[in-house]
Formats: structure tokens, sequence, C-alpha cells
């Protein structure tokens, strides 16, 4: 009988410092040769929302243009998504040195490559922090605000009169969406069979809903914000690639001041919080310089048997 393939996979939270909260991720090692089919069969088997794997190749072009790696929900894969990136990374850094110059470490993505810089200051026992540069948004168009309203179980009042709905993508079109309250956050209830078409239509995969959250106990240089991701029935504890589409947004609408970093807390209503660092500069020629920075905490590791 043929011998089994045997596979390093490690298992990470994300945008956390402790484990069992975050966004979980398997990250599987060395899958050069595996099919396309075989990777969505055993992102299948983990059932996580995502699942990476990394394929190693030439050592020097992985310095200058990215270690490739390929992400995959239970469904599909996708081209970018910001907790595997981060997560990813995290895992490479840990593991695998060599892939690392200047504490940066290059993925190579299917939408290009995106560099993660990690920070011994902001890294600890219980985590490692790390930030990734996202592509340059592209606004796409603007939503009715009575539509969104109705889509995402609220009223019009919830959502803030300064800001438009609008699609924006670093990689992953997200419709952003502002409301005024925590009130109002804790109230969404995402349609998402009269939502996805929608959606569809303008470009977008899912509404990214937010809502400022002050907070005595926060550094005032640093504006809080509550975010929550609904899609097909379920929640996501931390959408990094939404993040980076909030921040331009934000940055693009002067809501937050170019190059100020804000906190954005997601995960929290399905007990599994979640920290993420943004920021973004606005120039004449438009919005860049996208970052989403978190913490990423081992949990597990372990060896796939295939036959």
């Amino acid at each position: 009988m043929p011998s089994a393939i045997e596979l390093e996979y490690h298992i990470v939270d994300v945008f956390t410092t402790a484990a069992l909260a975050g966004n979980p991720l398997a990250v599987v090692f060395n899958t050069c040769g595996l099919t396309t089919e075989r990777m969505q069969a055993i992102a299948r088997e983990f059932n996580l929302s995502e699942t990476t794997f990394i394929e190693r190749g030439d050592p020097a072009a992985e310095l200058s243009e990215g270690v490739r790696v390929r992400i995959f929900t239970t469904q599909e894969e996708l081209n970018f998504a910001g907790h595997p990136t981060l997560g990813t990374a995290s895992v490479l850094m840990r593991t695998a040195p060599d892939c690392s110059e200047n504490q940066t470490v290059k993925l190579k993505l299917n939408v290009g490559t995106v560099p993660v810089r990690f920070s011994a200051a902001g890294s600890n026992s219980n985590g490692l922090h790390g930030e990734m540069t996202q592509r340059d948004p592209v606004f796409g168009a603007e939503l009715d605000r009575d539509h969104v309203a109705q889509l995402c179980g609220l009223s019009p009042s919830d959502l803030e009169p300064a800001l438009t709905p609008q699609v924006v993508s670093t990689g992953t079109a997200f419709a952003i969406v502002v409301l005024r309250s925590m009130d109002a956050l804790g109230r969404l209830k995402v349609d998402h069979d009269a939502a996805t078409p929608r959606l569809r239509e303008s470009g977008a995969r899912w509404f990214y809903v937010m809502a400022p959250a002050p907070d005595q106990n926060q550094d005032p240089t640093k504006p809080h914000y509550r975010a929550r991701m609904q899609f097909n029935g379920a929640e996501d504890p931390a959408t990094g690639s939404a993040a980076g589409c909030a921040i331009s947004y934000l940055v693009e609408h002067s809501a937050v001041a170019s190059d100020n970093p804000i906190i954005v807390t997601q995960g929290v209503e399905m007990g599994r919080p979640s920290v993420l660092h943004l920021i973004a500069r606005k120039l004449d020629t438009g919005v860049t310089d996208v970052r989403v920075g978190g913490s990423t905490v081992p949990v597990a590791n372990g060896r796939l048997f295939l036959p």
C-alpha cells in the first residue's frame, strides 16, 4: 500500500493575546503538489473560517517576492483575507526564520505580495505582534442608506448621518457601514438571503458594520470602535481584510485623521473578543499605507496523515 503523506500544521488565534479568543486559523505546511480539491477538502476537515496552505520554494525568491500561500474557507479559495495573512506570517516568523528579513515576512497571495512586519516591542510571551500593509483601497459604489438599514435589521436613523455606506476593497470588497451608537450595533441582524444578491450587485461580499465605542480607559489619541461582520448565518470574530477597508473609508471621508491610529474590537458578541490596530494615510493622490495589526498566539500543532 502506498505510504501516507504527512503534512505539518499549526493552529493559532489571531488578533488576540490570549488563546481561545480572537479568530482561529489552521496553517498547513509544505503543500506543494496538493491539488486545489485536496486543499479544499482539508479546509473542510479543519472546519475553521479559514485554512492556509504554505508552499515553500526558493529562499531568495521568498525574500523578494514572498512565500507562496493560498487561503481557503470551508467553501472556496480566497484571493485575500486579513487574519489568515497575519496568522500565517506569524507562524512563519516563529518556525521558519529563514523567510524573514528585517523582522518582515512577505506572503505571495493570489492578490499579490503582502508584507507583514513584526515588532519586538509589541510582542511578548502572550503573543507575537505583527502589522500587514494592505493594497491601496479602491472605492466603489455608495449605497442607499434606507435599503442598507433594512438589510441590516436597523432603522435609517441608526446610521451615522455624515457617512454614507460605501463599497471599499483592499483586496476583498466590503460594504462599510458606520452606525451612530453601540446600541444600534447590538441590534444588528443582517438578512443574508436578501443582502447577498444586493451586495454582489454592488461588488461587495458582506457588510462590515462599525460604531464608535467611547471608553475612558482607552488611549484618547486612538479612537476606539466596535465592529461586527455577519455572514451566511454566522459571525466573524475578526475580519482583517474588512478592517483595512474600514480605516481607508474613515480616512477618506475625514472621520479619522490621516496617520491617526484607531483600535477596533470585534467578536465580543460571540465570546471571542479580538483587537485590531488600524492606520492609513491620505495624500493628494488618495489613501495609501493601509496597515492592520494585531497579536497572534499559538494554540496547537500536529501532523495530517493523508492517503
